[in-house]
Formats: C-alpha cells, sequence, structure tokens
C-alpha cells in the first residue's frame, strides 16, 4: 500500500505511519533528510508481518513503536540503530527466536515486548546494560533467568500475567529496582534475599498462589505499595510448626554461639570455621539462642497500618520460643511485631 505522504507530517523530528492498515512500509517517499532528523518513528496498528531492515535508514531514531501489528520477527537492521532508547514492540507474534543475533548491542533504556509469544526471556535481553525498563507481561514466560541480574540500571521490571513459578533470588541484584510487577502467575514464594532491593517502591503479587510472605519483607524500607489481593493468603491466625531435631553439631554449633566459647581459627579445621559463621540469631527478642539448619517455621501475622494483618513466616531456634497457643489472634508475642512496624513503612497493601 502506498503511504499517504501527510502522513509524515508530523512533526520536524516524528514521523507517524500508524493506524493507516499497511501491510508493508517503504520509505521511497521519505527524503534523506527527513530521514537522518527523525527522532521518532511511529509504526504502530498496522498490519506488518516483517520490518524491513529500511528502517536503519533512520540513523537518529532515538523512538520506535511497532506495536500491534503482526510482526513474528525483527529485522537485522534494527541493530544498526545506535542511538535507540526506547523500542515498544508489544502485541505482536514475537517469540525467543525473532529477536537477531547482535540485538543485546543496542543502548536501549525502555523495552515492550508484552502480549507476544516468548516462553523464555532471550538472553539477547541480558545484555541491554543501559535498560531501565524491561516488560514482558503477557506472555507465556515460566521462569525468570538467572541473568536478569546483568541489567543492573533496571527500575522497572514488568512480568505480569505469565506462567512464572518462582522468583530468582537474583532479582535481588538490581540495586535500582523500583517497580517489580509479578501479578497474574503462579508465584507460590518470595524469596528472602528480596529484602536487598533497597529501591523497592512497589511490590505487585496479586493473583499468584502465595500462603505467607518471609518476615524479612519488613526490611523493605522504601516500600509504599504491596499488592497481594488473590492469593490464597490465610486470613485467620495460623500457627504452623515444623521441627526436625537438630543434629549433634548443631546443638555443639548453638552452644559454642550461644555460651560465647572462645575459639581460634587454628583449633578447628575450616569447614567447622564456615559453620559457625552461618549461625543465624532467633528473631524472638525474649531469646538468645541461634540455630543453623534446624529451626522452627511459624506463621505470624503483622498488623500494617492499623489495618491489614499479613501473614509472615518466622524462623525461631525451638518450639519453646512460639508463643502459647490462644484463641485470641493478639498474641504478646505477635503484638512486638506488629507494634515494630511504624505505619509510614507502607503506605498502601492492597489485600481486596
Amino acid at each position: 500500500m502506498e503511504i499517504p505522504e501527510e502522513a509524515a507530517t508530523a512533526g520536524d523530528s516524528v514521523v507517524d505511519f500508524s493506524h493507516l492498515s499497511l501491510s508493508t512500509f517503504s520509505v521511497d517517499s521519505i527524503s534523506d533528510e527527513r530521514k537522518r532528523d527523525t527522532r521518532q518513528l511511529y509504526l504502530n496498528y498496522n498490519r506488518l508481518g516483517s520490518l524491513p531492515s529500511s528502517v536503519s535508514l533512520f540513523c537518529n531514531l532515538e523512538f520506535l513503536d511497532i506495536s500491534n501489528n503482526g510482526l513474528s520477527a525483527i529485522c537485522e537492521g534494527v541493530t544498526r540503530l545506535a542511538r535507540l532508547k526506547t523500542l515498544i514492540a508489544k502485541n505482536n507474534r514475537l517469540d525467543e527466536f525473532s529477536l537477531p543475533k547482535d540485538f543485546g548491542s543496542l543502548q536501549l533504556e525502555v523495552l515492550n515486548f508484552s502480549g507476544n509469544r516468548f516462553l523464555e526471556i532471550p538472553l539477547q535481553c541480558m545484555k541491554l546494560l543501559r535498560l531501565q525498563s524491561l516488560s514482558l507481561g503477557g506472555n507465556r514466560l515460566t521462569s525468570i533467568p538467572a541473568e536478569i541480574e546483568n541489567l543492573t540500571s533496571l527500575e522497572l521490571l514488568y512480568l505480569g500475567g505469565n506462567f512464572i513459578t518462582a522468583i530468582p533470588p537474583e532479582v535481588a541484584n538490581l540495586p535500582w529496582l523500583s517497580y517489580l510487577v509479578l501479578c497474574d502467575n503462579r508465584i507460590q514464594s518470595v524469596p528472602l534475599q528480596l529484602t536487598r532491593l533497597h529501591s523497592l517502591r512497589s511490590l505487585s503479587l496479586h493473583n499468584n498462589l502465595l500462603t505467607y510472605l518471609p518476615r524479612e519483607i519488613l526490611g523493605l524500607v522504601h516500600l509504599q505499595e504491596l499488592s497481594l489481593r488473590g492469593n490464597p493468603l490465610v486470613v485467620r491466625f495460623v500457627k504452623e510448626m515444623t521441627y526436625d531435631p537438630p543434629s549433634l553439631l548443631e546443638l555443639a554449633g548453638r552452644t559454642v554461639k550461644s555460651r560465647n566459647i572462645p575459639y581460634y581459627p587454628s583449633e578447628l579445621p575450616s569447614n567447622l570455621l564456615h559453620y559457625l559463621d552461618l549461625a543465624c540469631k532467633c528473631p524472638n527478642a525474649k531469646c538468645a539462642g541461634v540455630y543453623f539448619d534446624s529451626c522452627v517455621r511459624q506463621i505470624k501475622f503483622v498488623d500494617f497500618c492499623g489495618k491489614y494483618r499479613l501473614p509472615l513466616m518466622h524462623y525461631l531456634c525451638s518450639p519453646e520460643c512460639t508463643s502459647p497457643c490462644s484463641s485470641n489472634p493478639q498474641s504478646d508475642a505477635e503484638s512486638e511485631d506488629e507494634s515494630s512496624v511504624p505505619a509510614y513503612r507502607l503506605q498502601r497493601v492492597l489485600l481486596g
């Protein structure tokens, strides 16, 4: 189809060919000067099945929107767009085999592949070291690759509406991550390492399979919004205890640590020194004990903002550290936890 001349007159730096039902894209009618001056190119809402390499002729392009077409592949020419910062390619037919080999060489800051057919996040995307925003919502992802930790500039990660079952601990290695969207997946637990996301402001986990949260989530000091609706979170006070008797090694280690028995590196094998370094202090404020491998798992409720009660997983050194069973959900041990959580720490908790 011939492109109407007026379609490219949106502005000196903007070329807009959107909503024209184009099945092919030709740049013959665009002058070389115009191609050089173009910073934004809109090809969204057409019928393109492929993107021609001639797109690389827009040598100074910074923004490219190819959303809502029928694209099954992205041409090699895209990798020659050295100044491209934003690529919006949502609602197409792209999958992990659709990207050119050198896609990771781009200097992208924003990438949106939502609404496509990705079964996994392409490894080329893990090489986009300047990426600040990555969206792959509404695909068919089942996992998040450990290589996600390479994207150290990432501020927003949107993976909602997939089939993801677990959050890899490597996500915690993203120092600037502020918005993490993992809603509408099949996630059953939240890794303890997430407390290292010191910049996190919003965490969307609604419509998953969560039954509790780790107590360490209280360490997310900048978290302002936590969305949990649609999870099988327990709605009444529950005590769940599982306890394996400690081994002789653990009993010995507990004795050394709790009684502050002095020891020197020259006196112990390296494996025992390493083991002693793994001691975890019992979170019960009234207990001075430690634990290593054997501990009690207990679900306790913590009150946020005086309105919402969240089930958090606690790890205690022994059954003696747990509070006596009570029909009153406001037990003494629990109240201590609640009073230690300032209301400003979490502005919005969405459970319903």
